[in-house]
């Protein structure tokens, strides 16, 4: 290869004149070489082949399907890898403005679970196009409205049945009863109990992002507002017998339901107010308040103190229709409880792996 250069350009006469001419083999070979490897560099930065320029992906196009029918609704087109699954919605609100994003839900399969609003869309792509399946949810109500809804209403309907309006009960018999104690000390006990409720649905909870749906909110209301309806008709009736032990029974009862209303909410502050070691987030631990003691026996402390609120109601007030209403709310938080603890498991193994979910051996 080397006795094919042409030693005749310009520039290698001047450096054979410049050396005299008498240059030996070996020198000529490096000379050669420093001559090839400059035109190289002269040439500049080797430009890359067009697939590989062009493979960086600025925009993406998602395109909406309609779950049932297959059909395609839109195509949401100049999204950027940066977007998340709300700003897919947002956009797709401007394309199909009866749906607002809190009732859309998007699956990136069809049977598969919705897509959380954080998730980039940059995650769920495969090419430049995504196809996302869309669900209708049905008409959604915020979080927090959902809980001042649920709660406002037991405590106002049990006072209406406090007061004995004439449209519930009979006048006349209701001034000629005398109102046991223990009346006025239910009455307490139910509105402190969901006044409880509605201050830390303002100050204490920390609720995750997006909503749920009218329906679910519907459901709560009536079984809340019903239970109480009927909890409260029987406690503040006339003829309403107060307990069988009388006043020790009613004492510690009452006794039982303070702490265990007192315990629930410094679990709540607890839960609200989690440390955080580096970027992870630690399981609560006890502190020298003793109604925090609990999370060293169990995961879900909260629903323990509201099983116990209202088991304590019931022994306190002895009516059947607050042992129904406890006895389906222990069903419930227990199930509630069951499947936190799984969450908890996997994010907090080493604090929660001997620990039960809501009551010590059972749950």
């Amino acid at each position: 290869m080397l006795k094919r250069q042409n030693p005749s350009t310009p520039e290698h006469s001047r450096d054979l004149a410049a050396d005299g001419g008498a240059l030996s083999m070996s020198h000529n070979d490096s000379r050669s070489f420093f001559n090839l490897s400059q035109l190289v560099l002269s040439a500049g930065q080797i430009k890359p082949s067009p697939a590989l320029k062009h493979s960086k992906i600025t925009y993406f196009e998602v395109e909406i399907v309609d779950v049932q029918s297959k059909k395609q609704i839109c195509i949401v087109d100049k999204v950027p890898p940066a977007s998340t699954v709300l700003d897919v919605k947002h956009k797709f609100h401007k394309a199909c403005p009866q749906w607002y994003p809190s009732r859309v839900g998007l699956q990136l399969e069809r049977n598969g679970p919705f897509l959380k609003d954080s998730i980039s869309i940059q995650s769920l792509a495969v090419s430049s196009i995504i196809t996302l399946y869309f669900t209708d949810l049905g008409q959604q109500v915020g979080w927090t409205t959902f809980f001042l809804t649920e709660y406002t209403g037991p405590l106002l309907i049990y006072l209406l049945f406090y007061i004995r309006l004439s449209t519930i009960y009979d006048q006349v018999e209701s001034r000629k009863n005398f109102r046991h104690p223990v009346v006025h000390l239910a009455c307490f006990c139910h509105c402190l109990h969901y006044i409880r409720h509605l201050l830390e649905t303002l100050f204490v909870h920390k609720f995750s992002e997006g909503h749920t749906p009218l329906k679910n909110m519907i459901k709560g209301c009536a079984f809340y507002w019903g239970f109480t309806s009927w909890i409260a008709y029987y406690i503040n009736h006339p003829r309403y017998t107060p307990p069988s032990f009388g006043h020790k029974q009613v004492s510690y009862a009452a006794l039982a339901f303070l702490m265990c209303e007192a315990g629930n909410h410094f679990i709540n502050v607890a839960l609200a107010h989690q440390t955080n070691s580096g970027n992870r987030t630690c399981f609560p631990s006890p502190t020298y308040n003793p109604f925090t003691w609990l999370f060293l026996l169990v995961s879900c402390p909260n629903y323990t103190y509201e099983a116990g609120s209202w088991i304590s109601f019931t022994v306190m007030t002895q009516t059947l229709p607050v042992g129904i209403f406890a006895f389906l709310m222990v069903i419930q938080m227990s199930l509630w409880a069951q499947k936190k603890h799984k969450l908890y498991l996997k994010r907090f193994y080493p604090e929660v792996r001997r620990k039960a979910a809501m009551i010590p051996i059972i749950f």
